[in-house]
């Protein structure tokens, strides 16, 4: 089934009078594709997600399309709820339409599938950190709601709970569904995202930078957006190897990379970079006004990196 969640002009602003903290926003959120969220701290973010998730209202504009069905994992979970394990993950299932034993059933199975089985009995209160998230997972992913909204859900997980949830997000959007995501991590799902968004400073949200899974590591085209990254790595390490074509590299003798690539392989750059060993951290991806020259990869001149 085709559908799709849309913002049209929305803002949000906690009271009468207040900042806003999101104004204006125009965006829109397909069946079967895979968004990611991006912005510095205090952007709007997670008020951007809770918008997308239902949970809250926006103030001027409106949401529409929202699926009777969605899944969220917040970025603080109330992990002091006063039931156990299981019990939660079988309401929230039995709220999305789940009858009692097939809500059972399905947090049960989820709980394994992340690691937390052997938790199942224990009230949420005396969880471990690690432990409460795969709970607040979990619970977003019993009744396999078809638009899922996760904040900052990787963090706290362990790495073989982290690898779950990579497929499961992979597997979402295969079947049809819809998933939007924020995590610090810029290697995150990084192939698969179909388009990435920014919240910037005053609550705009930038136009969505699409990724044209059929063009990775095709030929660019003169005159394409582009995106400088930059980063820090060991000094005189130059260049990695193996960096997309018509990337631009250019690296200072202390070890600080700045590559421009075009749009459509800034993805495949970022993954040479943190696959580089030497390592390389990357400090920040912003899009670059091209200046309509052919960008030549200069193998030894630089390191690379996003950050």
């Amino acid at each position: 089934m085709s559908w799709a969640v849309t913002l049209d002009a929305v803002g949000r602003r906690y009271r009468v009078g207040g900042t806003w903290v999101l104004r204006g926003v125009d965006l829109e959120v397909r069946a079967g594709t895979l968004l990611r969220v991006e912005g510095g701290n205090g952007t709007g973010k997670s008020t951007l997600l809770r918008l997308l998730a239902g949970i809250e209202a926006p103030s001027a504009g409106r949401v529409r399309g929202l699926p009777g069905a969605r899944g969220y994992v917040p970025e603080r979970f109330p992990a002091t709820l006063p039931l156990t394990a299981a019990a939660y993950v079988t309401h929230l299932g039995r709220v999305r339409g789940l009858r009692g034993r097939a809500a059972a059933r399905e947090g049960a199975r989820w709980l394994e599938r992340l690691g937390a089985g052997r938790y199942a009995g224990t009230r949420m209160r005396e969880l471990s950190k690690g432990s409460s998230q795969k709970v607040a997972v979990a619970q977003a992913l019993v009744g396999r709601p078809p638009l899922l909204v996760l904040d900052e859900a990787w963090t706290g997980l362990d790495q073989p709970a982290r690898a779950v949830l990579d497929e499961v997000v992979r597997e979402r959007v295969a079947e049809g569904g819809a998933v939007v995501f924020v995590d610090h991590d810029p290697a995150r799902l990084a192939a698969e995202a179909d388009a990435v968004v920014r919240v910037a400073a005053g609550g705009r949200v930038e136009r969505a930078h699409r990724v044209p899974r059929s063009r990775a590591g095709a030929e660019p085209h003169l005159g394409e957006a582009h995106f400088r990254i930059e980063a820090r790595g060991t000094p005189g390490a130059g260049a990695p190897a193996g960096l997309p074509r018509g990337a631009r590299c250019r690296v200072t003798p202390g070890g600080v990379l700045s590559l421009t690539v075009p749009a459509a392989a800034s993805d495949a750059a970022l993954r040479t970079l943190l696959a580089a060993h030497p390592s390389w951290h990357v400090r920040s991806v912003r899009e670059h006004a091209a200046r309509g020259e052919h960008a030549v990869q200069e193998g030894n001149s630089g390191e690379a990196g996003r950050g």
